[in-house]
């Protein structure tokens, strides 16, 4: 291979480079113009990321979803939260009472809330929902408990059935023993785990019991109770009713150690959640990392074989309805991924993109934040973008082909650590505010 060959391969040309202006939410909107052709009539645009919690994401997904919600009357945001929480986050940014605080601190899960610039991002929903004639909401579209407690789940359908069937009695050892195993977030996941493990067997197997039989009550008495509620109340309910199982199920499965069980269950349980929403609105922005967003089956270091992420599962219910956009980083900071995660090292740094990855392939390409369309290259920039078979996320890379996982990606040269919300902070449970004060940002 020649020089100038090899230097070819390193760099998209330049009209695949679709330079972003700014990350600045509040900007004009002109510089994301492209995305008119792009999304076509998708109902469910998917906005990636590389690791949780850096500003810049956060940022960038809430100027994509400004520009949708205003250039194309999409009206949901579905984000890597849980779907029980998620309802008390709607109910603010659709301009109901309570603190904002305690929304990011409790209406939101897996450590996603407690940010400024998440803070940003819901505080212009609400306003938006002040004087828009088609307001947006917010959904969770993940399991609820940070993918470790059934509490949260559990309890929604403890206090529908008091509404639906005041004078059934939920056997109290169902919601005893979830608690025995609750997680307050997700720095409690390890002890969770531990928990769970520790449960007689045939308190496992009662809970899996307890779990069924409320099951089959609530899916006979459909049209009773939605006749006492109301029948979104109801598929509201149910829904919950269905993820505390899945959550019974994969606790079963973390405390043995099968993390590809978790992988393909949880992905199950989103695409569901997606589906349920899409029932009640016609075009959905989701928020979700990259992993989980991607069409081809996701391949994690140490996993014995490659699992389907709910990005599969939505290209193959929903067809061209589904339109994936990547992320990929240059440098800064990123997620640590280590055991001094759940003692207060939260990030890390990252250093320039290994050679022959998505990420070096896209810094070398431009200096600035920018996207491209994976579906519009020429030949020679799809075979270098085919080329680039690894792609990091975070501290870790997984093997891909980025035209087959991805429709665009969109680069961010430089992640840093989203800003604490002080007030969410002060809102959170113990273990996270143990945590964060432990951590120095910079």
């Amino acid at each position: 291979m020649t020089d100038s060959t090899s230097t070819a391969a390193a760099r998209l040309s330049a009209p695949a480079v679709m330079p972003l202006r700014t990350l600045d939410p509040s900007a004009p909107l002109d510089d994301l113009e492209w995305l008119d052709e792009a999304i076509g009539t998708a109902r469910v645009v998917a906005i990636g990321e590389s690791a949780h919690y850096n500003g810049e994401t956060y940022r960038l997904r809430h100027r994509l979803l400004r520009y949708l919600v205003e250039r194309h009357g999409f009206g949901a945001y579905a984000m890597e939260s849980g779907f029980a929480e998620g309802w008390r986050t709607d109910e603010w940014v659709r301009g109901g009472e309570g603190d904002l605080g305690q929304v990011l601190a409790g209406g939101m899960t897996s450590l996603m809330g407690p940010w400024t610039q998440m803070r940003a991002h819901l505080e212009w929903m609400r306003h938006h929902n002040r004087t828009a004639a088609r307001p947006v909401g917010f959904y969770g579209a993940d399991l609820s408990g940070s993918n470790a407690s059934l509490l949260p789940s559990l309890d929604a359908v403890i206090a529908y059935l008091a509404q639906a069937d005041p004078e059934y009695q939920v056997d109290p050892s169902i919601r005893e023993t979830a608690a025995v195993f609750a997680a307050s977030s997700a720095f409690s996941i390890p002890a969770a785990i531990g928990a769970y493990a520790q449960l007689a067997t045939q308190t496992k197997d009662a809970l899996t019991a307890g779990l069924a039989e409320l099951t089959v009550r609530m899916t006979g008495r459909r049209l009773e109770y939605a006749r006492r509620t109301t029948a979104g109340a109801y598929e509201r309910a149910l829904r919950s009713l269905h993820l505390t199982i899945t959550l019974d199920a994969l606790a079963r499965a973390m405390a043995c150690g099968d993390r590809l069980t978790v992988m393909f269950d949880r992905a199950a349980a989103i695409a569901d959640n997606l589906e349920w929403i899409l029932r009640r609105e016609d075009r959905i922005v989701l928020a979700a990392h990259n992993g989980h967003i991607q069409r081809r089956p996701l391949a994690l270091p140490g996993m014995p074989e490659a699992a389907t992420p709910a990005g599969m599962h939505l290209a193959d219910r929903l067809g061209e309805d589904y339109l994936v956009i990547g992320t990929t980083t240059g440098t800064g900071q990123t997620l640590n991924t280590d055991a001094d995660f759940y003692t207060g090292t939260l990030f890390t740094q990252m250093g320039p993109p290994e050679p022959d990855t998505l990420d070096a392939l896209m810094a070398a390409s431009h200096d600035g934040p920018f996207a491209t369309d994976l579906r519009r290259l020429s030949p020679a920039d799809a075979d270098a973008v085919r080329a680039a078979a690894r792609q990091r996320f975070g501290t870790f890379h997984v093997g891909l082909n980025p035209l087959d996982a991805y429709d665009l990606i969109v680069h961010l040269p430089d992640v840093t650590a989203a800003e604490p919300d002080p007030a969410a902070l002060a809102c959170s449970p113990h273990d996270v505010q143990e945590t964060f004060s432990g951590w120095n940002p910079r």
